[in-house]
């Protein structure tokens, strides 16, 4: 392909450990994050949100929060996104 090809975003989803999930509310319904949703952006920035479960039971709505900022969260999505890399590398 001759044409450079326009990336818009890299993406990766990566479970969260039990040891490090959280609750957060949306409309009065509380939610167990998961899973983190991981974006490097075309500037080479990561960019997180999480996602889970309603505590409660069923399945809910797909709502994105904010990934707190904890020094623990930002180590998982630095090491996600170094392995992401790395198998990205080893692609043939």
């Amino acid at each position: 392909m001759d044409a450079p090809v326009d990336l818009s975003a890299l993406a990766i989803n990566v479970v969260v450990p039990e040891e490090l999930r959280w609750r957060d509310k949306r409309r009065d319904e509380e939610f167990e994050l998961q899973s983190l949703t991981i974006r490097m952006l075309p500037d080479g920035t990561l960019a997180a949100k999480a996602y889970g479960r309603p505590v409660a039971g069923g399945r809910g709505a797909y709502v994105s929060f904010p990934v707190p900022d904890r020094p623990e969260l930002a180590a998982l999505v630095s090491a996600a996104a170094d392995e992401a890399a790395r198998r990205w590398a080893a692609h043939a």
